[in-house]
């Protein structure tokens, strides 16, 4: 599926892919994010923390009537609220996906997949 965005001009396609890595990389940005988690990691064989190409494996994209929603997994690092980093995210994709794409975002949920201590290594 994709958003399909109508202009004037003619009909703009924006793939869940694209929303994905600008939802990845949203919530990256914010403090307190170690990464991004897959949302199935038993199927997906993975327990890391996802790179930039494999953000679509950690985000959830769907169509609403009016816009979409968003279900983004992600780890947090230990000692950080994790009430306001969730918040933090929210406000984020939401304020990326409206200005970066133009698409109006329903709800954006956030699930913490993990912690992790940060400087151990």
């Amino acid at each position: 599926m994709a958003v399909k965005i109508k202009t004037k001009y003619g009909t703009i396609d924006i793939s869940n892919n694209v929303i994905a890595t600008v939802v990845g990389g949203a919530a990256t940005d914010i403090y307190g994010i170690v990464g991004m988690a897959s949302r199935n990691q038993i199927r997906d064989n993975l327990n890391d923390i996802l790179n930039r190409e494999n953000y679509s494996r950690g985000v959830v994209v769907r169509q609403a009537d009016n816009g979409v929603t968003i279900e983004v997994n992600i780890i947090v690092g230990y000692g950080t609220k994790i009430s306001e980093v969730c918040r933090n995210v929210q406000e984020k994709v939401k304020y990326n996906l409206e200005t970066m794409l133009g698409v109006t975002t329903q709800e954006v949920t956030v699930i913490v997949q993990g912690v992790r201590v940060l400087g151990t290594d």
